[in-house]
């Protein structure tokens, strides 16, 4: 499985961003599309996650009610809409898959067994 993430860029605080992540290859093998960022100097948070199936959703704390996950299973895409963007969330954003979940769930980064290149999101104040 090949991950692809994009669109990221440059936001002023309050504004939205959507970011995608596009899979490729084994497919069929997802079970669940993840969203982490790393800020500098800080370890990668967790961020959103779905499940391709049923379309059940997590959140991370800080993200909970601004940001928004959504799937394409026809198009393998998986969607980050980010809304209130404030500087803090400035990172680079990766995307995940994981072929299931073995132990602790959709916030664990070491449940997803691809990972893609990551996508710069910065937000001026």
């Amino acid at each position: 499985v090949q991950l692809q993430a994009s669109g990221g860029g440059l936001v002023q605080a309050g504004g939205s961003l959507r970011l995608s992540c596009a899979a490729s290859g084994r497919t069929f093998s997802i079970y669940a599309t993840g969203w982490f960022r790393q800020a500098p100097g800080k370890e990668r948070e967790f961020v959103a996650a779905i499940i391709w199936n049923g379309g059940r959703t997590y959140y991370g704390d800080s993200t909970k009610g601004r940001f928004a996950v959504s799937r394409d299973n026809a198009k393998n895409t998986v969607y980050l809409q980010m809304t209130r963007l404030n500087p803090e969330d400035t990172a680079v954003y990766y995307c995940a898959a994981a072929r299931w979940y073995r132990r602790t769930g959709a916030a664990d980064q070491s449940e997803y067994d691809y990972w893609g290149q990551g996508t710069q999101v910065t937000v001026s104040s």
